[in-house]
């Protein structure tokens, strides 16, 4: 396929970029990799980036499109760890809009996510118009009432107008993919957890929409229809996201860590 290109005057023939190829697309010649069966790339960049003199370029991941990870401070693991446990799952939250360079920002960090084989395959739904998420909400409830789902949900809604399905938040974040895509769930569970845990450095909190996603993620859910979510598209994901209304200044614990080391 020609998807390769070595600058040979670069090229320190140091094996890094074969070896590291998940589809053995390179093998390693006298005159430095070279490409043998193209049409097993699954464009995930590692021959680019792991070469450290710049030398090979792919159609597929272009040098030109790849910037350098070197300038960007490494979290230590203190931090990461103290990043990672401080997101909290929001359900209270401000009346606050949300801008939309912001929820742009969140699906952009989204789609960088891991997905199986890089099939990648997920694109979103960004809802932030009132109107729709309070019409969304009624269906869902409306759902839940045929489907005698428990009056925890329904109950509060119909007596005190509570909003027990997206717990007021401003914006919704829909994954979708195409009907046919055999990985559209688990890619959506990667690319919305990449969204989670980058909502906190936007000042924003977010919040799996499990109850949501009941009605959402049916056959023929009415709410594919109010959102214009193409015929051939299905909904994989849900996503609220808002302003917190509270702050959290500690750490939650979690069970007992289980673990064993599986040795022969």
């Amino acid at each position: 396929m020609n998807l390769i290109t070595i600058n040979r005057d670069k090229c320190i023939k140091c094996g890094l970029c074969v070896n590291e190829c998940p589809e053995s697309v390179l093998e390693l010649s006298e005159n430095g990799p070279k490409e043998i069966c193209g049409e097993e790339c699954i464009s995930c960049g590692h021959c680019v980036a792991i070469c450290p003199r710049e030398a090979i370029d792919n159609i597929k991941t272009p040098l030109s499109n790849q910037i350098s990870s070197k300038k960007f401070p490494k979290l230590s693991p203190e931090e990461a760890e103290n990043f990672i446990r401080s997101r909290r799952s929001i359900r209270s939250y401000k009346e606050t809009t949300v801008p939309r360079e912001k929820l742009i920002n969140l699906v952009n960090i989204a789609h960088f996510a891991p997905s199986g084989h890089n099939l990648q395959g997920i694109s979103y739904a960004i809802i932030d118009d009132r109107k729709i998420l309070d019409k969304a909400v009624k269906i869902v409830i409306e759902e839940f009432e045929k489907d005698n789902v428990s009056s925890n949900f329904t109950k509060p809604y119909r007596e005190k107008g509570i909003d027990t399905i997206l717990r007021g938040a401003s914006s919704l974040i829909l994954a979708t993919a195409d009907s046919s895509f055999p990985r559209g769930r688990e890619n959506s569970i990667l690319s919305l957890t990449y969204l989670e845990l980058y909502a906190p450095t936007l000042g924003l909190g977010s919040c799996w929409a499990g109850m949501f996603e009941r009605v959402a993620m049916k056959d023929n859910s009415p709410l594919l229809k109010l959102f214009n979510i193409p015929i051939n598209k299905k909904i994989t994901g849900a996503i609220m996201v808002g302003y917190p209304k509270y702050t959290y200044p500690r750490l939650v614990d979690k069970n007992p860590l289980e673990f064993t080391f599986v040795t022969l």
